[in-house]
């Protein structure tokens, strides 16, 4: 699959103007190399991406003034009984990110794609925790996600991860420039209920599942490595 057959939709359809297209299309290669760089760091393939044509922004209500920017998102889906992740990049991270920042959302979001797959094989994952406030949902996100230093083998890229999650992935800079140039702008923008973003999978679908035994196996491992970290830096 073309990762940005959505983006050129969408600009053919008028609704990506022709400057942010090139800035997007000439930008790409940087996501393209932080996919690389994951992947020869964890030695773990990286799971289907592909760059969404619009901000995708959250709120805790329809009503509220209070949203969040979501820079990418890992969604599992279910295509006749195919179970498939898809990280979703939206394209003003490509845009405006710099390379530090799009490698690091890049590597956050694969550990939630580990931490997904190994939830799933247990078959500990009916729903994930909904909760209807940003701050809570950021503590959520980063005590349940796998330690970095378990699954990456790169110093550069763990430094990128600790600098921009410290806790919860903040970039000031980076939501200005996407506030003023796209939304502003009234590019394409999908809005995502904070009790919607979450991943919700059947006891029958989750049964139907099936995973690459060798694949699992890593997964485990890096499970019980990541314990390790977590116990070290306890005492």
């Amino acid at each position: 699959m073309d990762p940005l057959i959505r983006f050129k939709e969408a600009h053919l359809k008028g609704l990506i103007s022709e400057d942010v297209y090139d800035l997007v299309i000439r930008r790409f290669p940087i996501t393209v190399q932080g996919i690389n760089r994951i992947e020869k760091a964890s030695e773990i393939p990286y799971p289907v991406a592909y760059v969404e044509p619009s901000v995708v922004v959250s709120s805790p209500n329809p009503n509220s003034y209070e949203f969040g920017i979501l820079f990418a998102r890992t969604i599992p889906v279910m295509l006749e009984d195919k179970f498939q992740v898809v990280i979703q990049i939206s394209a003003p991270l490509v845009a405006y990110g710099l390379k530090g920042t799009i490698h690091a959302i890049l590597a956050h979001e694969f550990l939630h794609y580990i931490e997904l797959i190994h939830k799933i094989s247990k078959m500990d994952l009916l729903s994930d925790e909904i909760s209807g406030n940003l701050f809570e949902n950021v503590y959520a996100d980063e005590t349940r996600l796998i330690e970095p230093r378990a699954v990456f083998k790169d110093r550069t890229l763990l430094d990128h991860i600790t600098k921009r999650f410290p806790s919860g992935f903040r970039d000031y800079k980076l939501e200005n420039k996407v506030i003023k140039y796209w939304i502003d702008k009234n590019l394409p923008k999908t809005n995502v209920a904070l009790d919607t973003n979450t991943v919700k999978l059947s006891i029958e679908s989750l049964s139907k599942i099936k995973f690459d035994p060798d694949f699992l196996k890593k997964i485990n491992e890096l499970q019980q490595k990541s314990g390790k970290i977590r116990k070290k830096k306890l005492y």
